[in-house]
């Protein structure tokens, strides 16, 4: 049994998350769920308990899913090398069958661990209902194959599944205007859905902190970032590797009308609720240069 000092403690905790709770009510929140913390099954369920529970305190969450480490494993199964060009996954027509039919499991077993809590969930791709149309991606003029490079987002299943209080979890595969399927990077997939439906904030689920001025000191994690800080630490050479194009993902989305984007570790348990209903927070939060204000 808790002592009355804990009970205190969680009491306050709860105080703290008010503000937040009645601030985000009834807004739309999109999260992009992947990396390590979706191959640990403690982490995912702790992931899921926490979408889980925004829905129950009056938000509106819709996950965006990856599954590239499980792809690699399946693919690696089958005997078949992996390729990348610039991060993005070479996808002949083998590839692209496996990589549907691994992204389709995931999808059903997140949407399952949502039901389990009690809350409805409605497992889809961007094949369903058109939602996601692309053209082919040709990073630098390379053609690696069923990569689609995203140009719209028709919300109206979205929309229809968070009205009728479902959680859509979103697999990231579209159709070109063929409708030939293609695989899509989940963050670019995050980023588009939550500018297309407005979305309050969007959440990174990463294998790291969060982002930093020096990657080697992490006293350095910077919790506000605005979006003349970000433009100055891409031109200054500060960021590199996989943390620059998720990074200009969140540029792009909160300058297309996403008023937040979060940088978190999804490693670390609770980080969505640790995050929102802080008021430290752990990560970094992407804002518009006037959003700075409200964090002074």
């Amino acid at each position: 049994m808790d002592t009355m000092e804990q009970v205190m403690i969680k009491a306050q905790t709860l105080i703290e998350a008010l503000p937040y709770i009645q601030k985000f009510n009834n807004k739309k929140v999109v999260v992009k769920y992947g990396g390590s913390a979706m191959l640990d099954e403690n982490l995912q369920a702790n992931v899921i308990k926490d979408v889980a529970l925004l829905k129950l305190i009056g938000m509106k969450p819709i996950i965006v899913h990856g599954g590239g480490k499980e792809i690699s494993k399946w693919l690696n199964k089958v005997g078949k090398e992996t390729t990348f060009v610039e991060g993005l996954r070479v996808t002949d027509e083998e590839t692209m069958e496996i990589a549907e039919m691994v992204l389709n499991k995931v999808n059903k077993h997140l949407v399952q661990m949502v039901e389990q809590i009690g809350v409805k969930a409605v497992g889809m791709c961007g094949k369903d209902g058109a939602t996601i149309k692309v053209n082919k991606k040709m990073p630098n003029g390379n053609d690696i194959g069923f990569v689609g490079d995203i140009k719209e987002v028709n919300t109206g299943l979205i929309d229809t599944l968070i009205e009728n209080d479902f959680i859509p979890v979103i697999a990231p595969i579209g159709i070109d205007d063929n409708f030939q399927t293609y695989n899509i990077n989940a963050d670019d997939a995050a980023c588009a859905v939550a500018q297309a439906i407005g979305a309050e904030k969007l959440a990174f689920l990463t294998d790291i902190e969060g982002v930093y001025t020096n990657p080697d000191d992490k006293d350095t994690l910077i919790s506000v970032l605005t979006l003349n800080h970000a433009d100055e630490l891409i031109n200054d050479g500060f960021i590199g590797g996989g943390m620059l194009p998720k990074l200009k993902n969140c540029i792009d989305a909160v300058r297309n009308g996403v008023a937040r984007v979060h940088i978190l570790d999804g490693r670390r348990e609770h980080c969505l609720l640790l995050e929102f209903f802080t008021n430290r927070g752990i990560g970094t939060a992407i804002i518009d240069n006037e959003g700075w204000l409200e964090n002074e």
